[in-house]
């Protein structure tokens, strides 16, 4: 579906269905740094056919929306908090991936009334990014994507063991990332790099939550899942195997914990 909001035409992903958040408890996924609705392809699918009401926006200058991408943590949670609210969304459960977790903390912990539940998936209270990383992606975007694809998947995305047949995760993650408007993984990551108030805004969460923590993660590792969890409290999902791309890695493992949260 398509929507202007701010001026600006929005894509969003309803899995397939028709999307009306007065029949069915509603599921927000909140995407990551470069990524779009396709990362969370096999989760809101696999949800909007059980029953809930999925959505699942690209953030301005990611994916199929328009626009320039927004430049810090705050702004982006204030753009999700307008999307709810254009969509006449009066609560939804929360479902965010990486970057999509800072995001979340800071939508859960200022607007509390928007949020039902919170699930974290591979992702912390601070998600620092190398210097060199920052920089690539601003002068070299394939090669910063070529290098998140590698850090970001664990043994399953080398050997391209791929849950859907004929296709390698790697593969499809740069191409989905080349997807976006030019800069926006720049930003991004700048955005990332300068999130500092994870703490406060955790401490400040009262939905249930739930963490899902990687074993082979080794952009949100699993010390700094954990950390996270210790923060938030609520529930503790760890997936051993899986790398820092857990919603295309090890889908059936992350839709499980999610099904058992909602």
């Amino acid at each position: 579906m398509k929507l202007t909001l701010n001026n600006v035409e929005i894509f969003a992903s309803t899995g397939g269905r028709d999307f009306d958040p007065s029949s069915g408890p509603v599921v927000l996924f909140v995407h990551g740094s470069g990524q779009s609705h396709l990362g969370f392809m096999l989760q809101h699918r696999f949800f909007a056919n059980r029953g809930f009401q999925c959505i699942t926006p690209d953030m301005p200058g990611h994916g199929l929306s328009n626009g320039e991408a927004l430049t810090t943590i705050k702004a982006m949670a204030d753009w999700y908090a307008q999307f709810m609210q254009a969509l006449g969304i009066p609560k939804a459960i929360l479902v965010g991936h990486s970057m999509g977790g800072l995001i979340e903390l800071e939508l859960a912990s200022r607007y509390p009334d928007l949020v039902a539940k919170a699930a974290f998936i591979s992702t912390a209270l601070a998600i620092p990014v190398n210097d060199a990383l920052i920089n690539l992606a601003a002068t070299n975007e394939s090669a910063a994507i070529a290098a998140m694809m590698d850090w970001g998947h664990g043994t399953a995305g080398h050997i391209h063991d791929h849950t859907m047949p004929g296709t390698s995760h790697m593969l499809y993650g740069s191409r989905l990332m080349a997807g976006n408007a030019p800069g926006t993984l720049h930003k991004d990551l700048v955005a990332c790099n300068a999130y500092t108030n994870g703490p406060t805004a955790a401490h400040s969460v009262t939905c249930p939550t739930l963490t899902v923590v990687c074993g082979q993660d080794r952009m949100t590792p699993r010390k700094t899942g954990l950390a996270l969890q210790a923060a938030l409290g609520g529930e503790l999902v760890e997936i051993a195997q899986s790398g820092h791309m857990s919603i295309t890695e090890h889908p059936f493992d992350v839709n499980k914990a999610l099904r058992a949260f909602f």
